[in-house]
């Protein structure tokens, strides 16, 4: 598990919470119990640290990470894919709306940082 931290930037006990919640599973044990993840366990992750900016629920980062792993496996054609594409739009839509909200955000966080660069007005 510390590979999987050291490699995704993660603290080892994040990954934990991850492993508890659902969010993550290790593809299998070593004979002494370590958690041994593939390159594809590894991605999963990453990618949960991109979704975690745009505040989404627990539901619905198990739900779009599931989305993600459907698609991966069988394509948007695959069984279900009408519904599961709507789905995706629909967070799609979400996600966009929330990063222009963090744009922003950041905008007026820039504004303020700037401000305390210039000297204050003198007091007389």
């Amino acid at each position: 598990m510390g590979d999987v931290a050291e490699r995704t930037g993660l603290s080892l006990r994040t990954i934990r919470h991850y492993e508890e919640v659902g969010l993550l599973t290790p593809s299998a044990r070593s004979k002494g119990g370590s958690r041994l993840y593939t390159e594809a366990d590894i991605e999963r992750p990453m990618t949960i640290r991109r979704i975690k900016p745009l505040d989404f629920s627990l539901e619905e980062t198990r739900e779009l990470l599931d989305i993600m792993h459907t698609f991966q496996a069988t394509g948007p054609e695959g069984r279900d894919g009408e519904r599961l594409r709507s789905r995706l739009d629909s967070y799609h839509q979400v996600a966009d709306a929330r990063r222009e909200a963090l744009r922003a955000h950041l905008e007026m966080a820039e504004h303020f940082a700037a401000s305390l660069r210039r000297e204050p007005p003198d007091r007389d």
